[in-house]
């Protein structure tokens, strides 16, 4: 179990070079490691959130909900399909007993929702609640960082509405 969190913290570190250490909240046997979200454009509607859950307990466990401040939150995952990326709404997230699972880039990610001229910005902080299922309510801090050099990362900072929502996986969304 310790060495799939020493797993998920250097993800993490490597994810993020700049920032030294992963933030951490905990509850109960879920460790939230590195809870963030890239800075987005002036013209983005929406933003997204990662972070790497580590389930250190002997049971299963699962993220149903985040909440915050912004018209619609929802947990989406990343399929591809012939080159196509497309962003699916998801009811949960599974945290396996002795398990780290990651919410980053190109993958299952918090999506922020509404954000109509308010961008998220570098050193901003987004104050977060999330649902566990049998864990209960942990709140937690999404520290906006700067985006990562381009086709580093999944650009979701343009996309209003996921649901349905097909796009190249290498295009630039922030016109959507």
């Amino acid at each position: 179990m310790y060495r799939s969190y020493l797993l998920a913290a250097a993800l993490v570190a490597a994810l993020s070079p700049q920032v030294g250490f992963a933030d951490e909240a905990k509850l109960n046997d879920l460790t939230v490691i590195h809870p963030m979200a890239f800075e987005t454009a002036k013209t983005a509607r929406a933003g997204a959130g990662y972070m790497a859950i580590s389930n250190d307990g002997d049971h299963d466990d699962r993220l149903i909900a985040v909440r915050a401040d912004f018209p619609r939150v929802m947990i989406h995952n990343t399929e591809e399909d012939d080159g196509i990326a497309r962003m699916v709404h998801i009811d949960a997230v599974d945290l396996p007993a002795g398990e780290t699972v990651m919410l980053e880039p190109g993958g299952m990610h918090v999506m922020f929702m509404g954000l109509n001229g308010d961008p998220f910005e570098v050193g901003e902080e987004i104050p977060a609640t999330l649902i566990f299922e049998k864990a209960g309510a942990l709140d937690i801090v999404f520290k906006v960082e700067k985006r990562l050099a381009t086709g580093q990362e999944e650009n979701h900072s343009g996309h209003g509405d996921h649901s349905g929502h097909d796009t190249k996986k290498d295009a630039d969304h922030s016109n959507h």
